[in-house]
């Protein structure tokens, strides 16, 4: 099996590091990220500035991939039309240092550059990482996690362009207590801002780090993960919303006067 790894929090990322070295037990693996951390980054991508890449070698000397100074879907976009030498048969996003949860899943850049490999008719896979407290994480073990969760994903040959977005609970919420496959939950998190003034009067505003979703909702990926399971969602990137549509296609329409 041929993967394409790549991420958002970029090439250097220790969870990508981590995340490699578990799925190159599944096959042969190369990497096209980001030179820089791109978190929230979302699906956007570079029009009007070069998209410099620059190849990285591992620790052994071999050649890890390609560092792009772009976004996570331009990562994608340039690995699949010009950097690797084959088609890969999986693309994996990750590992995320956080959780891409809920409604979050609109801004990662983790989740969209698994969503540009689904645009490729290739299965695609978003694996990230929860943290409750601020402190090292347990890349490897969050990586040995996903790997497992992976295989099992490949057993069942999913339909090309899969999409499919994984969350492993944090080691403080105790031992994993299994899997669960459910929907993503879409009720807003609720953030917060630091307010400061710079030296020139100017207000200016600090995100916090802390996010929380008022309404869970149960059996929803947000409340399994809160209760130390590891979540999959198979995700879908067609926005149309097919019941709307239905019923606009019997209203009068007029046509417009010029």
């Amino acid at each position: 099996m041929r993967i394409l790894l790549t991420n958002d929090d970029g090439i250097y990322a220790p969870g990508l590091r981590a995340l490699r070295r578990e799925i190159q037990k599944l096959g042969e693996v190369l990497v096209v990220a980001p030179a820089t951390e791109q978190s929230a980054a979302g699906h956007s991508v570079t029009l009007t500035t070069p998209l410099i890449a620059q190849e990285v070698l591992d620790d052994q000397g071999q050649l890890l991939g390609w560092a792009v100074e772009g976004k996570p879907a331009d990562c994608v976009k340039l690995a699949l039309r010009e950097l690797l030498p084959w088609t890969p048969d999986l693309i994996v996003s990750g590992l995320n240092a956080g959780s891409n949860s809920g409604i979050n899943v609109l801004y990662s850049g983790t989740v969209a550059a698994a969503i540009e490999g689904a645009f490729f008719r290739i299965t695609s896979i978003a694996t990230s990482m929860e943290y409750v407290r601020l402190k090292p994480m347990d890349f490897a073990k969050g990586a040995a996690l996903s790997r497992q969760v992976i295989e099992q994903i490949l057993k069942h040959r999913p339909e090309k362009g899969s999409l499919f977005n994984i969350n492993i609970p944090s080691p403080d919420r105790g031992p994993v207590r299994g899997i669960r496959v459910l929907p993503q939950n879409i009720a807003p998190f609720v953030e917060g801002f630091d307010r400061r003034t710079d030296p020139r009067g100017r207000v200016y505003f600090w995100t916090t780090p802390d996010f929380d979703c008022p309404d869970p909702h149960p059996d929803t990926d947000v409340t399994a993960l809160a209760e130390g399971y590891i979540t999959v969602t198979p995700l879908q990137f067609d926005l149309t919303n097919a019941a709307i549509l239905k019923r606009m296609r019997d209203w009068d329409w007029q046509e417009p006067r010029e």
